[in-house]
């Protein structure tokens, strides 16, 4: 069946045989106890997380079908949902690692029986090919080995064939951290050099539709833009193997469908429902729902400082009282967050982050801070939303437009198809205002604001450059959380962005994810996608 098809078969109501879904997986998967059906609205575009233009769906590859040379612990919330544990770091492809006595260098010893999907050992070459290519082919990968202080191919060796070393050009509490999110995936050097060239020495084209990793899963198919599927490792030796044999993992646009095939049985996992589906689901009490809050996240409005009256702070902090904030967080969010509005001080107490900014909804508060900066008549400006998302955004982005509108500041709505949201917004930095989400991976403060409030950073989509906010993170990134100057750089910091007010937040979303009842293993990860490793089903 051609893609127009499956699109127009996935519009039928549930009641209307909403199983179209399993004509197009093989026939034997549906209920089958040893695979997992996982229906999504996006899928990857690449199979290389290292590809610039690489998509978050694409995060699930590097998880999946690539090893790290170490990952995170979990614990329980008291809602009982299972998510990693950022304070504990466990063994992954390395089995062991030691710091030098001077705190500058670190050693890792791979697992000796560890062997890549086409049955060749990992060695540490492999390792040290790969950390090369993280943090050389630019864009994203090199910018996030950045924050962990790893900069250049000079500081990796591979000592011996199961020994691998990184020297520290400063000593930083993102090193280690940093080791075990997507990026540093470990890749068969041996197999992708065989498909390098001059002009592409790092296998780029090869690697974007051919992974060649060695982690719990191997690539069955990829049909971009339809599904992806996953095969058991059976020879994965860098933990306990999966509890099923297969992930089916289709694209399924209509959110509508997919919540269809939840309640049918039809499928067994969906992450990405809009929030009034997963509420509604959570209380009809037939499938399992969970939900944790994004740590080190916000929804949020960017105002891009290269739009002349966004380059005023009174302007800034104008738009931040006109935000309909409550009604945001019961029509966008349906209540599955934490609002992020009403703060009570502009002096912050605590390095907790995300943490409630002190403005809330003030009409009369913000005509009063545009006339001041010299806009009594307001202006124009155009509002523009991923509608990739627009299951919060679109709303989200109406109530925007009209609170703007009671203070004179005119929107007009553009909404931005998925596909080019990260290039408009991120790559290119060309949106006035705009709705952005954006969560960091390693849950510290300065973290976050290297990656949104440092000037030039991907996800700094508002073309905010402050010198202090600049030398405040970079010298807070080398410290640990107990040294005494952290936490007074980390107010700090916190104090400009309330003041400031690039950024302005309306709430902490919920992950949510909901199950069928006999699925369990399901874990929340910061990175947003589903690892299947843990996965288990039962008949």
């Amino acid at each position: 069946m051609k893609r127009r098809d499956f699109l127009k078969s996935s519009s039928l109501l549930m009641g209307a045989g909403v199983l179209p879904l399993l004509k197009h997986v093989p026939a034997h998967a549906a209920g089958r106890e040893d695979t997992i059906v996982v229906v999504l609205a996006n899928g990857p575009n690449s199979m290389d997380i290292h590809r610039k233009g690489t998509n978050r769906p694409s995060y699930a590859i590097a998880v999946n079908l690539y090893d790290r040379l170490v990952g995170y612990g979990s614990k329980t919330l008291a809602n009982g949902t299972t998510m990693y544990d950022f304070e504990t770091i466990e063994p992954e492809l390395a089995e062991s690692w030691e710091l030098a006595p001077d705190g500058m260098s670190v050693t890792f010893k791979l697992r000796p029986d560890a062997t890549f999907h086409d049955g060749s050992p990992v060695t540490a070459d492999d390792v040290k090919w790969s950390f090369d290519r993280a943090v050389s082919v630019g864009g994203f990968p090199t910018v996030q080995m950045k924050a962990g202080s790893l900069l250049k191919p000079e500081q990796f060796t591979a000592v011996d064939a199961t020994t691998f070393k990184i020297d520290f050009i400063e000593k930083s509490k993102l090193t280690i951290p940093d080791l075990g999110v997507p990026v540093p995936i470990i890749i068969n050097a041996k197999e992708a050099n065989k498909h390098a060239t001059a002009d592409d020495p790092w296998a780029t084209e090869y690697l974007h539709r051919t992974p060649l990793g060695g982690g719990a899963f191997k690539l069955e198919r990829w049909d971009p833009g339809q599904q992806v599927v996953y095969t058991r490792f059976d020879d994965w030796k860098s933990g306990p193997l999966p509890g099923v044999k297969r992930v089916i993992i289709r694209e399924v646009p209509s959110a509508s469908t997919r919540r269809a095939l939840l309640e049918k049985g039809d499928a067994d996992v969906s992450l990405d429902l809009p929030a009034k589906d997963f509420r509604e689901l959570a209380d009809a009490g037939k499938v399992s729902v969970q939900g944790a809050p994004i740590e080190n996240s916000m929804s949020a409005l960017g105002l891009n400082m290269n739009f002349e009256p966004f380059q005023k702070k009174l302007v800034r902090q104008a738009v931040a009282y006109a935000i309909p904030y409550d009604d945001i967080f019961e029509v966008a969010a349906f209540g599955r967050g934490v609002k992020m509005n009403g703060g009570t001080s502009f002096k912050p107490t605590t390095t907790d982050w995300p943490q409630p900014f002190p403005y809330d909804t003030d009409y009369d508060k913000a005509r009063e801070l545009l006339a001041e900066a010299g806009y009594k008549d307001g202006f124009e400006v155009p509002l523009s939303f991923n509608l990739g998302l627009a299951d919060w955004s679109e709303p989200a982005a109406l109530l925007v437009q009209e609170g703007l509108g009671k203070v004179g500041i005119k929107s007009t709505l553009d909404k931005i198809p998925g596909a080019n949201w990260r290039t408009k917004a991120l790559v290119e930095k060309s949106l006035p205002l705009h709705l952005k989400n954006f969560g960091g991976w390693l849950n510290y403060a300065d973290y976050y604001f290297f990656w949104v409030y440092q000037y030039g950073h991907l996800f700094n989509s508002m073309n905010y450059k402050n010198d202090e906010i600049e030398a405040l993170v970079n010298s807070t990134l080398k410290l640990e959380v107990g040294d005494p100057a952290y936490k007074p750089n980390v107010l700090r910091m916190i104090e400009i962005a309330f003041d400031e007010v690039p950024l302005i937040p309306f709430y902490q979303p919920f992950l949510d994810v909901a199950t069928q009842k006999n699925v369990s293993g399901y874990e929340y990860w910061f990175h947003r996608q589903l690892d299947a490793r843990a996965l288990a089903k039962k008949s």
